[in-house]
């Protein structure tokens, strides 16, 4: 890399990917701070944790994603805090300086100050996490199958208790219906009447982003599946043995599984500028940090009010800014003053409820069920990185469909003992 201008991007989501792409192919330098070497596409974490997909369908290497751009590079780092006055990202691996920073760094769960729900709770925003539910889950049938006269311990055991109504909760919550009929040929021993799947949500309904039709549609499909669907109820607390509810009920259960909220990483905060409770920085109309006009922030890291509102940290959202960030960008390399300002498009939404069912929200189309859902899969497959994950998923897909097998239900996660450690030390 010379003298052009120098560009740092923190994150490599759908954002941070964005906005690579298309200042890749400009007279700039470019590079990407991202604690991992992948892009994950997220939006699928779910089919990972429920044993549908495997953890490289759905990620993608980034260096392989710009090896035709010489001045695009990784730096493989965690990113710890911007220094807007040296204008330097500061990482574990030491200081990257910068003209122009793009802020992508994401979201992680936000448990809303209930210490013991992020303790005992699992969180699902990252491939790890996903791992270690799919773990996690197929670990509980084992042990509940072991529990041959402690009829307590097996429902509790048996017990999947899913916390949120937007797309994770309820994706999360019809594909353990499904998991559960899986394990049901598999496991002549259970009684699987003691199986309950809920899925718990603090307003009065499931995807807010959908008209009213459209989340009884999903409601209707999971209690099919046996989820159980509490609206208006709300977590107070959490320990191993279950969760609380505010009204005072408490759930036993071995598997919480939150999707309740999300905040911003806490990289943005330490900019220096205004941020929402969330902890988003409040931008301007060009994306750009009020204070810090080098620093443009988006996706899950930038409050943008539109229609009286901020925008939902979703990926359409993080790839339209992007976008104008990029373009902003380069307008400002090029000495230009006049910068563009942003105006979200919202393209409509879309939610999968399990296999042959999903909802799709267009404007004036409106649907739910098999041609709601064969699009989903659409789409999801066009957004994937490289052909390896389209046919992958694809196929996966398919055989799903035709056998409703799951072939990822593999526990990884078993301790070695010493004998067996030494051989794979050896392999």
């Amino acid at each position: 890399m010379g003298n052009k201008p120098k560009v740092v991007v923190v994150g490599a989501g759908f954002g941070g990917i964005a906005a690579v792409k298309k200042l890749a192919k400009q007279d700039i330098d470019i590079v990407i701070i991202e604690r991992t070497n992948y892009h994950l596409f997220q939006p699928l974490l779910y089919q990972v944790s429920t044993s549908v997909l495997s953890t490289d369908d759905i990620s993608y290497p980034i260096r392989a994603m710009f090896r035709d751009y010489d001045n695009v590079e990784l730096f493989m780092a965690k990113a710890l805090e911007i220094d807007g006055k040296r204008k330097v990202v500061v990482t574990n691996h030491g200081d990257v300086a910068y003209d122009y920073l793009i802020v992508a760094a994401g979201a992680t769960n936000n448990f809303f100050g209930m210490a013991n729900v992020e303790k005992y709770a699992y969180g699902m925003k990252t491939i790890p996490e996903a791992l270690h539910i799919r773990n996690h889950v197929l670990h509980m049938f084992e042990r509940a199958n072991k529990q041959i006269d402690n009829e307590e311990e097996r429902r509790k055991m048996l017990s999947f208790i899913c916390v949120g109504g937007g797309p994770t909760g309820v994706e999360e919550a019809g594909a353990i219906a499904e998991l559960v009929a899986v394990q049901k040929k598999e496991y002549p021993n259970l009684n699987f009447d003691e199986v309950s799947i809920r899925l718990i949500e603090a307003t009065d309904k499931v995807l807010p982003m959908m008209p009213p039709h459209l989340r009884q549609h999903t409601i209707n499909v999971l209690e099919k599946k046996g989820v159980q669907v509490m609206l208006n109820t709300q977590v107070a607390d959490c320990n191993e043995d279950g969760l609380f509810l505010k009204d005072g009920t408490f759930i036993p259960s071995r598997t919480v599984i939150w999707g309740a909220g999300v905040k911003a990483h806490k990289l943005a905060s330490t900019i220096g500028a205004e941020c929402d409770r969330a902890g988003r920085v409040i931008v301007g109309p060009t994306l750009q940090v009020p204070g810090y006009p080098e620093i443009f922030a988006i996706g899950d890291n930038a409050h943008f009010l539109q229609d009286g509102r901020p925008l939902a940290t979703v990926a359409p959202v993080a790839m339209q800014e992007a976008w104008l960030a990029a373009d902003n960008i380069i307008h400002l390399c090029k000495g230009e003053t006049q910068l563009h300002n942003f105006k979200y498009v919202d393209h409509g939404a879309m939610a999968t409820i399990g296999r042959c069912q999903a909802v799709v929200n267009w404007g004036f189309v409106q649907i739910g069920g098999f041609v709601a859902w064969l699009i989903w899969m659409f789409l999801h497959l066009l957004r994937l990185e490289g052909a390896h994950a389209d046919i992958t998923v694809g196929t996966k897909w398919f055989w799903n469909f035709v056998s409703g097998t799951r072939l990822g239900r593999i526990i990884t996660n078993i301790k070695l003992d010493d004998e067996d450690a030494a051989m794979e030390n050896k392999a």
